[in-house]
């Protein structure tokens, strides 16, 4: 499966080209939509799953815009897509969430806070352009969300504790039998 095979899936599913559209319409910079969103069609498709895991809680859309701070837009916005589509958003500005991840330096833009997401097939994203193109961010590749591999990103090498909770609390293993955990390098 390859990059234009994701994109290819997500043009064919009239709702997330439904819910790519309304984000888009909000207008937000450097923006995308990811975590469950692209992970969890994948897992479906390559699961052989004809009707959509319900496993999302919410729409992650993420943006960056280093001119408006504040956590109270960002409620705004997801409360206000609420309203217009019946559907749990988060949208969160990736320009202050170093605070939320103690990191010293700010993100530089959402595909450098996208790859600080806890697993590597969870740090997969897509935008819809004004084109109406679609564009597939992964900044570690697709190679582990396409074999059906969960491993910790470089960011959570380190925070063994978060990565296996996250595996724990999801129940993905149940939903999705064919995963791989793999995290030679973190114990549990």
């Amino acid at each position: 499966m390859t990059e234009q095979d994701i994109l290819d899936l997500i043009a064919k599913d009239e709702w997330m080209m439904g819910v790519l559209r309304t984000a888009r319409s909000l207008h937000l910079p450097d923006w995308m939509i990811g975590a469950g969103f692209v992970r969890n069609k994948v897992w479906d498709y390559l699961h052989g799953y004809v009707n959509k895991t319900n496993t999302a809680s919410d729409i992650d859309l993420i943006y960056f815009d280093k001119e408006n701070v504040l956590e109270d837009t960002d409620k705004s916005l997801s409360e206000e897509l609420k309203r217009k589509t019946g559907m749990e958003w988060e949208v969160v500005n990736q320009a202050y969430m170093h605070h939320w991840h103690d990191r010293d330096l700010p993100y530089e833009n959402t595909v450098t806070a996208l790859a600080e997401w806890v697993e590597t097939p969870t740090c997969v994203a897509v935008r819809l352009e004004d084109n109406d193109a679609l564009t597939l961010f992964a900044p570690h590749g697709i190679t582990d969300l396409v074999s059906l591999t969960v491993r910790p990103s470089p960011a959570f090498l380190n925070n063994p504790d978060q990565f296996w909770e996250r595996i724990k609390t999801k129940g993905w293993e149940q939903k999705w039998p064919k995963l791989k955990i793999v995290a030679e390098s973190v114990r549990r």
